[in-house]
């Protein structure tokens, strides 16, 4: 290991990922980065997903790897936390179990950081890599990162956009800020408080609005520096999905109501859940109701994601065809 170079933590969680923990261990140990380590998460899989990786590390020399095996599983939001206090790294990014990160994901998103830094006073950054997500049907769908283009985005700017969907002009929103495609100094996710253990979903969302509120920063690389590759899981569900976001609303309901939009921010998960669930007329008394109370907001938020979500639905269904 090059010791001139910041140690960088590169921090994996597991969970039931057999069939693709290996290509995810070899993503992270080919990185073209001097100086890493690795820290691994087993959320108590029930499959051989801890035997396999026990057997992979017996081969790998001169890389730190520590495993840490939950007792219990725990969801998502306690292994990324367990990944942060178990970091030794200056830096800290984020590999999921079951996606390919390209060799120079670590680089890249490290010279991001520090340009960022270097151009004025950005502090507290969190630089998000582009990528693509694959399916099955042979549907490749881009993944640009948000701030990818134009100027960082600062500030409350994202909680905002994560909250109710508040767009600003000249700002390039992207995918979101999902944590596979992570990177940010260990330091700022202190700041921040780091990820919430109680959450099995939207985790990564919740962390960024904390990050938002105390005036980080969100870059991104237009490089695609992982794939993606989608599953399906039991925390997935839409069920699970919308617990978990009005679990979210309500952390934020003082910093919403402060905007008059907590119910609305409440609310519109309904949308998704009735659409996924296929309860069309729920789903259209909900949008009724919203339309009534927040007319414009709710028309804008509609037309932009549902249009959206219906190109993507069918995109998915054709496949490459």
């Amino acid at each position: 290991m090059n010791n001139t170079l910041p140690l960088i933590t590169i921090g994996m969680p597991c969970y039931n990922a057999e069939e693709t923990i290996i290509r995810a261990l070899e993503g992270a140990i080919s990185q073209q980065w001097d100086n890493f380590e690795i820290v691994l998460v087993d959320d108590f899989s029930s499959d051989k997903s801890l035997k396999l990786i026990k057997h992979y590390l017996k081969k790998v020399k001169d890389i730190s790897i520590k495993v840490v095996a939950n007792e219990t599983n725990r969801g998502p939001g306690y292994s990324r936390q367990i990944i942060i206090d178990n970091a030794s790294g200056e830096f800290v990014v984020f590999f999921d179990d079951d996606d390919e990160s390209a060799p120079n994901r670590i680089r890249k998103q490290y010279d991001a950081i520090l340009e960022a830094e270097a151009a004025g006073d950005a502090r507290l950054v969190a630089c998000y890599a582009s990528g693509i997500r694959l399916y099955p049907s042979g549907y490749v769908k881009q993944l640009p990162a948000i701030g990818s283009r134009g100027v960082a985005l600062h500030g409350s700017l994202v909680a905002d956009y994560l909250l109710y969907h508040e767009i600003k002009p000249k700002q390039f929103y992207g995918s979101g800020t999902p944590t596979c495609a992570l990177m940010a100094r260990k330091s700022t996710f202190e700041a921040s408080g780091g990820f919430d253990p109680t959450l099995r979903r939207v985790e990564d969302v919740d962390f960024a609005i904390r990050l938002s509120l105390i005036g980080g920063f969100f870059i991104g690389t237009t490089d695609q520096l992982f794939k993606q590759f989608s599953t399906d899981a039991l925390d997935k569900s839409a069920k699970n999905n919308l617990i978990a976001e009005q679990m979210l609303v309500r952390k934020f309901k003082k910093y919403l109501d402060s905007k008059g939009l907590f119910e609305y921010a409440y609310r519109w998960p309904k949308l998704r859940y009735f659409h996924f669930c296929r309860q069309y007329f729920l789903l259209l008394k909900e949008l009724i109701g919203l339309l009534v109370l927040y007319p414009n907001r709710a028309l804008c938020h509609f037309f932009r994601t549902g249009l959206r979500r219906l190109i993507h639905e069918f995109l998915i269904f054709r496949g490459d065809k």
